[in-house]
């Protein structure tokens, strides 16, 4: 997709972004300029998107909010966390929009410990449900269709 001036700007701030804050600030202007209507919402989700990854190079155990496929992700997370439990459905769900989204296993546990972390600083208790393993002899009985 071809992006417009205002938003190849941005793309050029964000490539020269070194901290956090700083993405976080350009991840602001973004979001005002689509709430403006200035930028389209494919060109907030890619430039989102370039924020969420830079950002995971520079530090990632601190969340960026920004409209982004990650941050979409961050907010199911959260839906899913709000009562402490993240139960195996949940997990299974949360596995299928990270592969619609394209997150990596490594984001989803880099995000997952950031909000558990942010949860436990605020005396919030969580829990996560170990997802069962199949025993090999298990594997083996399975039936072929």
């Amino acid at each position: 997709m071809r992006l417009s001036r205002k938003s190849r700007k941005f793309q050029r701030r964000i490539n020269r972004g070194k901290t956090i804050e700083l993405l976080q600030t350009i991840a602001n202007e973004v979001q005002v300029e689509y709430d403006n209507r200035e930028i389209t919402h494919s060109e907030a989700i890619i430039l989102g998107n370039q924020i969420q990854h830079l950002a995971e190079s520079i530090d990632n155990t601190r969340l960026i909010y920004a409209i982004s496929d990650r941050d979409t992700y961050r907010r199911l997370i959260e839906v899913y966390l709000d009562d402490g439990i993240l139960s195996r459905t949940e997990q299974i769900l949360l596995w299928d929009e990270r592969r619609k989204l394209g997150i990596s296993e490594a984001s989803h546990d880099a995000l997952l410990a950031a909000l558990i972390a942010r949860y436990q600083k605020q005396g919030r208790p969580t829990h996560i449900q170990s997802m069962p393993t199949p025993s090999p002899d298990e594997e083996e009985e399975q039936p072929e269709e």
